[in-house]
């Protein structure tokens, strides 16, 4: 984009104003016209000072009840007191001078019977909650005309996100002078007059001052609804030209063998100890046709915890190795590589070993290639994916090293998608000789508009059913303050133990010493694979987080636990330490495992029946049905002890209180875009400089996404390169970056 929307705030409101705005990351006219307002004071209607909380900065509209300028007793200067109020509670106005006439400026202004808004931090006096020195502006107070501040009263104010230094009144008079001088030239619209018309939406200069200057509450939200078109339109325009784009490519089909002439898949298929659930039929059907196409499959599959999808990718991988192709799987971590590779070579039995002594003459082989394998098993590997030895090459991100070769990669299977940029799925797919097919696994399940949004250049597939072999999880919460419980708890994990089985007990960082939230968070993600997902603000109030290494000195202490092999696993270990560690907890050597989430996804040990997870209540609700998920994998019922000290009430109690009363994925993973920011959920990794979805709720906005996805879909069928629409493919590749963009990030 560029013209007046790129110039620089310094040269439009000056250097002072312009560097204030430069500190809230507002760099440029477009970066402030983006930045919208939060809420509308709407005339009439004051604000509940109820809600203000100590410590909090706010902006509040009230009406000035009371102004009382007097000398101060203690010490010389003066005081003027202001009251305010939104009818029915009170809040104080503090402002000291040397001298009482000092204030005469302040008291002409905050006569009884004025409304402004007032910004600051919230204090307390006497019991008396305040603001000391506070900025406001009255509402037509900078109005000499009498008429025109009537109708200035009488419009809503637009309240933006602002700072003590940048009060949201200064944010909209930067906005104002701006906006107001621009014409539809100066605003590049990314939505076609076309497309514009169809819908009923104004143009983004309209939009732009019906949210920034409006004159009802119905212009707002007129304005609102066309800026969240838009940001739906983009994206969906990104997707669907991916998804042409794919359309176009060759890849080789890789059709099933004849059944009078059966390959490794039919082998694999007759020596399964189980049924497959009629889901993973049909989804398997649907993978099958995609295979044996000459196009290039793109397709999602999701499912529950244990529902089934390794089976279902490695029926795709065996139909590609039966038909004289490899396929790759990238998996996000090490620890799930091997894992993988483990599960994967377990299945196939004998037909993993094709080319040993004792191996099924249909077999073939399973390599694993990760960063941290010895020279000489590196070499080997990478030359059984060379050679087409190895069917199926399973790795990390060392799978897309430059030095890794394929005979033929016709299949990638990507697990836990949203580890990856595009970008990086791309380099792997690069490494076959025309586009290989693409299947994309995540075990989060997605709601449909999430998947809408986030994988629409995608097709999406489905698990509901958990195979019959699987036994349920009890979810319980724990209250960290009650020792009774507590005692309880380790005498449960002791009862699962002396069973035969096994507990994990999960923690959110390794050392004691470690910084909480955020910055512990920060250290953390440079050594472990998997950091937790901190949601709650308020961590320095709240107590200071369990930690593995002390938790599990403390577990070798407990007398319910005396007797039992206590095991530690994090990311700071060496791999070969990690393995160790797994592979000891897999065979019962040590029945209790003390982990960071590392082992939220994928980690397999059918004999897991318990786990404890510490600070329960500082987790996102899909991460902990995550880390759930690896209880309950065996024939055994499975047990999850939620440890929180959150209050009743609270979102962080919500949230632990919704997994405890329900195991259905897709269901909690709606309660979880209901209850977290949804910058949390999409966009939150954008390449460039500013996120494109800034009004976009994809819970709340399902049916205007749809709507944006029909006519993003019929825009680009008949336009795949959009040479026709300039303006769309710039903000495309300004605002989205789909070459580089992570859609989805959690960890």
């Amino acid at each position: 984009m560029t013209g007046r929307l790129e110039e620089k705030l310094t040269r439009l409101l000056g250097t002072r104003s312009g560097a204030a705005l430069e500190k809230m990351g507002l760099v440029t006219a477009d970066d402030l016209l983006r930045h919208y307002p939060r809420r509308y004071a709407e005339p009439g209607q004051l604000t509940d000072m109820a809600q203000l909380a100590l410590g909090e900065h706010v902006s509040v509209l009230a009406r000035v009840a009371e102004a009382t300028v007097r000398p101060m007793r203690n010490r010389g200067g003066a005081l003027l007191q202001v009251v305010v109020t939104d009818g029915r509670q009170r809040l104080a106005l503090t402002f000291f001078a040397r001298h009482a006439g000092a204030l005469r400026g302040h008291e002409a202004k905050l006569v009884p019977g004025r409304t402004g808004v007032f910004s600051g931090t919230v204090s307390a006096y006497r019991g008396e909650r305040q603001l000391t020195h506070p900025d406001y502006v009255l509402v037509g107070g900078d109005v000499e005309d009498a008429d025109a501040a009537l109708d200035e009263a009488s419009k809503p104010m637009p309240i933006y996100p602002a700072t003590a230094a940048v009060p949201t009144w200064r944010l909209q008079r930067a906005v104002r002078t701006v906006l107001d001088p621009l014409t539809e030239d100066d605003v590049p619209d990314p939505v076609p007059a076309e497309v514009r018309a169809s819908a009923g939406l104004p143009s983004r200069l309209e939009a732009l001052r019906l949210v920034h200057a409006p004159a009802t509450a119905a212009d707002w939200r007129a304005g609102q609804h066309r800026l969240r078109y838009e940001e739906a339109f983009v994206l969906q325009a990104a997707l669907a030209q991916r998804r042409a784009a794919a359309a176009q490519e060759d890849a080789t089909a890789r059709p099933p063998r004849p059944v009078d002439d059966p390959g490794i898949l039919a082998r694999f298929d007759a020596s399964l100890p189980f049924t497959l659930t009629a889901g993973q039929r049909a989804v398997g059907a649907d993978i099958a046709d995609d295979l044996a196409r000459p196009r290039p499959m793109q397709r999602l599959l999701q499912g529950d915890v244990g529902s089934g999808k390794t089976v279902v990718a490695l029926r795709a991988m065996l139909q590609v190795v039966d038909a004289g192709g490899q396929a790759a799987l990238l998996a996000p971590t090490e620890v799930l590589a091997a894992q993988h590779a483990r599960t994967l070579r377990a299945l196939l039995g004998p037909l993993a070993e094709g080319g040993l002594l004792g191996g099924a003459e249909e077999g073939t082989r399973v390599a694993l290639l990760t960063g941290s394998l010895p020279a000489a098993a590196r070499k080997a590997a990478l030359l059984q994916a060379a050679s087409g030895e190895a069917g199926i090459v399973v790795g990390t991100h060392a799978l897309l090293s430059e030095h890794v070769q394929f005979a033929d990669l016709g299949l990638v299977v990507v697990d836990e998608q949203h580890r990856f940029g595009v970008e990086q799925r791309d380099a792997l797919r690069a490494k076959g000789r025309v586009a290989p097919h693409l299947l994309v696994m995540t075990a989060t399940p997605i709601p449909r508009t999430v998947a809408m949004t986030v994988f629409g250049d995608l097709e999406v597939s489905s698990l509901t059913e958990v195979p019959a072999q699987r036994a349920g999880i009890r979810t319980h919460v724990v209250p960290a303050d009650n020792p009774r419980w507590m005692e309880r708890t380790w005498q449960r994990v002791r009862e699962e133990v002396d069973a035969g089985h096994r507990a994990y007990v999960v923690c959110a960082r390794i050392h004691p010493d470690e910084e909480d939230g955020a910055a512990g968070k920060a250290k953390a993600a440079e050594f472990d694979d998997e950091v937790p997902e901190f949601l709650d603000g308020d961590a320095e109030e709240r107590p200071p987080l369990r930690a593995v290494l002390e938790v599990a000195d403390a577990l070798r202490a407990t007398p319910a636990l005396a007797g039992l092999e206590v095991g530690v696993l994090h990311g700071q270990m060496p791999p070969a330490e990690k393995d160790a560690a797994m592979a000891a907890f897999a065979s019962g050597a040590s029945q209790v495992l003390v982990s960071t989430t590392v082992i939220e996804v994928g980690v397999d040990v059918p004999e897991a029946t318990a786990m404890v997870v510490f600070d329960a209540d500082r987790f996102g609700l899909s991460q902990l049905h995550q880390l759930r998920g690896r209880v309950g994998r065996g024939s055994a019922p499975g047990l999850c002890l939620l440890v929180s000290t959150a209050q009743p009430g609270t979102p962080a109690a919500a949230r632990v209180e919704a997994l405890a009363e329900t195991t259905d994925g897709f269901r909690l993973a709606q309660l979880d875009l209901e209850l977290r920011n949804e910058g949390d959920v999409l966009g939150a990794a954008q390449s460039g400089r500013t996120s494109s979805l800034r009004l976009l709720r994809v819970v709340k906005d399902a049916d205007l996404i749809e709507e944006a996805r029909r006519a993003a879909v019929a825009l680009v069928d008949a336009d795949p390169g959009l040479s026709g629409h300039p303006l769309l493919a710039a903000a495309i590749a300004a605002q989205l970056d789909p070459e580089k963009e992570e859609f989805l990030e959690r960890a």
